[in-house]
């Protein structure tokens, strides 16, 4: 199954978290979707977090990128998929 996973952070501690079935090019869908349930305004998403999330398969959204106030720090999301490997250095191993 794989999806993004909403982390709420709150001085480095995840207060609420969900995580989203959804396909990678439908992230800001999941990311909506994930905030309706979690019960949080939807995020901004800029130019900024679809960089970081095409280039590291995770963002971050700040205070400053909700229309409402929110109670929490930020919004992590991050691109989970299980069934994929992980790139390593096989001369290290």
């Amino acid at each position: 199954m794989a999806g993004v996973w909403i982390r709420l952070m709150q001085k480095n501690r995840i207060m609420k978290d969900i995580l989203m079935e959804c396909a990678l090019n439908d992230w800001e869908h999941a990311v909506e979707e994930g905030a309706r349930r979690l019960d949080v305004a939807r995020p901004l998403v800029l130019p900024k977090h679809e960089r970081d999330f095409d280039e590291f398969h995770q963002t971050r959204f700040l205070r400053d990128h909700f229309m409402e106030e929110v109670p929490f720090d930020r919004m992590e999301v991050e691109w989970v998929d299980p069934d994929r490997r992980k790139k390593t250095n096989e001369k290290y191993l």
